[in-house]
């Protein structure tokens, strides 16, 4: 009997492959979600922007609304590198299907995602004020809370700003040996190399001329944070010597939850609770929270017009002056909830007279909030608070507890990604359930 005659594998035969897209997607797919909401958005300012027209010579410009659509459902799905997106862009069904069979590369991603702050930041507002409209979202009550993500800076990298003044110095030095040496080659190819050598050295140059300058903000910020601190507080943090990165120098060591100090970005973002909508999102190089209640007010009026009427805030995110100031609001007054912080315990009959005397010369709204917060309605009321921490957990679960790229215009701009992305999925729910 002779050997079984079966159909072997030939790896190396080449076959056009013949495959429709549209029917291999389920019709519930995430990808269609995401796809939909992007064809909902006014992406005009980024169409205006593209160089290559109709009738001119030139090559055409990948679909900005593919690239927007393929950063949004990766960031769902916690995808956050453009070499990954790129590579799954040609492999997986889905990121297929939103390309369409565009070509796309990771340095076009790339540039993408960080070069359009402003427009993605219009999105945001217009696709909450959408919501608004349709009557699934309130923006009366507004949570915020801050959240300290990790930045793309190591240890290594921060330097003190004699070290800084080192390196300058050190690479003034190098190029004016590799001009000497530039000068004294007769062969253009050397040139060329010796160019991308100086060209180097200047980047570094820049860098440390950048780490220095923020260096030296930070200066200014300690010391106008010492005068209002006790004389010797004052001393001890001048003889501190302060450091800046050379690899992100808008980043700041700060203290995360895990008591870890690490360099970081500080992301304040706002949400309608119970419908678990980002309104805001602000990243900063603040160390902490305490006084920044006013600042996101301001940025929830400037976005969509009105003062929220309530505003749930952690202990120490809004001060007296802040609740004062709140309460009085110019778009129309603010009252928070928001924990009253714990007095000292064992003071001195003399302390605890001092403190009943300033208490009663606060304004009625700082009365009114004690009141306010001793109260159990007032604790109903700013449980709902806690619903935040689910959507920053949720955010970070999903890659925005690290920040691939470097400075506060780019790490804004991821930030904004994730709240679009965020955002886009909580509305589908939001719309599902009204049905």
């Amino acid at each position: 009997m002779g050997d079984a005659r079966v159909v072997r594998a030939d790896r190396a035969q080449l076959r056009w492959d013949m495959i429709d897209l549209e029917a291999l997607l389920p019709s519930d797919h995430r990808a269609r979600i995401v796809w939909g909401f992007v064809e909902s958005l006014d992406l005009s300012e980024l169409y205006a922007a593209i160089k290559s027209r109709e009738g001119e010579a030139g090559r055409p410009a990948a679909d900005p609304a593919i690239l927007l659509a393929l950063w949004l459902y990766g960031t769902v799905e916690g995808v956050g590198s453009a070499r990954e997106l790129a590579r799954l862009a040609e492999s997986d069904l889905a990121y297929r299907w939103i390309a369409g069979g565009v070509p796309v590369n990771y340095h076009g991603l790339a540039d993408f995602r960080v070069g359009h702050v402003t427009v993605l930041d219009r999105l945001l507002c217009e696709s909450v004020t959408a919501l608004v409209d349709e009557g699934l979202v309130s923006l009366a009550e507004i949570a915020v809370d801050g959240t300290k993500v990790r930045a793309s800076a190591s240890k290594s990298s921060f330097k003190t700003g004699t070290k800084l003044m080192q390196i300058e110095e050190q690479v003034e030095a190098r190029l004016a040996a590799l001009k000497a040496e530039v000068e004294g080659d007769p062969q253009a190819g050397s040139r060329r190399r010796e160019a991308a050598r100086n060209r180097a050295a200047r980047e570094v140059k820049e860098r440390a001329a950048r780490a220095r300058q923020a260096l030296d903000q930070i200066r200014a910020e300690k010391e106008e944070s010492a005068k209002k601190r006790r004389v010797d507080e004052a001393k001890k943090k001048q003889k501190s010597e302060l450091t800046a990165s050379l690899s992100d120098a808008q980043a700041r060591y700060m203290r995360f939850p895990d008591g870890a100090f690490r360099p970081g970005y500080n992301a304040q973002i706002a949400v309608a609770p119970k419908e678990g909508i980002i309104v805001s999102v602000e990243m900063t190089a603040r160390r902490n929270d305490a006084g920044l209640a006013t600042p996101m007010v301001d940025d929830i009026v400037r976005r969509y017009g009105a003062a929220p009427q309530t505003l749930l805030v952690d202990t120490n995110y809004a001060t007296a002056e802040d609740i004062a100031a709140l309460a009085e609001h110019e778009a129309g007054p603010v009252t928070v909830y928001a924990p009253v912080p714990a007095d000292r315990e064992n003071v001195t009959p003399g302390t605890l007279r001092n403190r009943k005397s300033k208490r009663a010369r606060e304004p009625e709204s700082v009365k009114e909030w004690r009141s306010r917060m001793a109260s159990e309605a007032g604790k109903a009321v700013y449980g709902l608070r806690k619903l935040i921490e689910r959507i920053n957990a949720d955010r970070k679960n999903h890659g925005f507890g690290f920040m691939t790229v470097r400075g506060l215009a780019k790490v804004q701009a991821v930030a904004l990604i994730h709240a679009l992305a965020g955002n886009l999925i909580a509305a589908h729910r939001l719309r599902a359930a009204a049905v």
